[in-house]
């Protein structure tokens, strides 16, 4: 290959990696963010099951067992 080709070879990874980097980083990111969203409801999720559907001394996976055993 010419040097002109080589130079527009390595050019070329360059610009490749930098995008890679920057696409793993707003995956990752978005990624952390969904995270927290989905836990974040399912705590909130599991609070209400506990104050407005379990009975007496009943666990929140039982009381979701029971209203699952209903549908």
């Amino acid at each position: 290959m010419s040097k002109l080709a080589d130079v527009n070879e390595k050019i070329a990874d360059k610009v490749v990696g930098g995008y890679k980097k920057i696409e793993d980083g707003v995956v990752g990111g978005y990624k952390k963010i969904e995270k927290g969203a989905v836990d974040g409801f399912n705590k909130m999720n599991d609070k209400i099951i506990e104050k407005v559907f379990s009975k007496d001394g009943e666990t929140v996976e039982e009381t979701k067992k029971r209203l699952a055993e209903r549908e």
